[in-house]
């Protein structure tokens, strides 16, 4: 795991950190790099509202704040941010508002490495969305002064990162099992797999992997 000044996570949705970034987070956290997370909205959207069901439309909004709150506790991550957008409107904002969202988190923290979806392989229009204010925002930056761009990107193979989390694998299991309502039964088959020792799911869970975003100026 590389040596970072500070780390800035940028996802729409929370459990968005839970699979891919977890154990990066709490890894930093250990090494005592300041971490920052900014959650966009609180995927009060989400079609999954547990199986069975714990929640309904109208309650699923605070379920995913307090989910998202246990994750951070599991990972040791105190720097939370919580930006109150609505879920699946990022697409629709005004020109130019999450560029400046994620500019003005650049130049308060003044980050190493801000990590995100991958721009145009997210699969999710907010996941696009936010990549692409992401992009957008660091391509402002003069490159002597710009933060690296790692993205996690759903359709785009041959990560250039890729290492291991072993160490915190109980601290991203508990992130993961932080989101019941978006992971539950799904997760607790999955991780009795994993404690059956599959290598496939091992593989997974205990490597995280990132492609890293160059700009024309580079």
């Amino acid at each position: 795991m590389y040596d970072e000044r500070h780390v800035l996570v940028i996802f729409p949705h929370p459990d968005d950190e839970a699979y891919g970034v977890s154990g990066t987070i709490a890894g930093q956290i250990a090494k005592g790099t300041p971490v920052t997370y900014a959650c966009l909205t609180l995927g009060e959207m989400g079609r999954n509202v547990g199986n069975p069901p714990i929640a309904t439309r109208e309650s699923l909004r605070e379920i995913r704040k307090r989910e998202l709150f246990e994750a951070a506790e599991s990972m040791g991550l105190e720097d939370l941010r919580m930006l109150g957008y609505r879920d699946k409107t990022l697409e629709f904002l005004d020109d130019g508002v999450l560029k400046q969202l994620v500019l003005n988190l650049i130049d308060e923290l003044n980050p190493s490495v801000v990590i995100s979806f991958y721009p145009e392989h997210g699969v999710h229009p907010d996941h696009d969305a936010t990549s692409a204010a992401v992009r957008d925002a660091l391509a402002e930056i003069d490159s002597t002064k710009r933060p690296r761009f790692w993205g996690i990107a759903i359709t785009k193979d041959d990560p250039e990162i890729e290492y291991s989390v072993k160490p915190f694998i109980n601290q991203k299991i508990s992130t993961i099992k932080a989101h019941d309502s978006q992971f539950g039964t799904m997760f607790r088959e999955y991780e009795k797999r994993y404690l059956a020792g599959e290598q496939e799911v091992s593989e997974r869970l205990e490597n995280e992997r990132f492609h890293v975003y160059s700009f024309d100026d580079e």
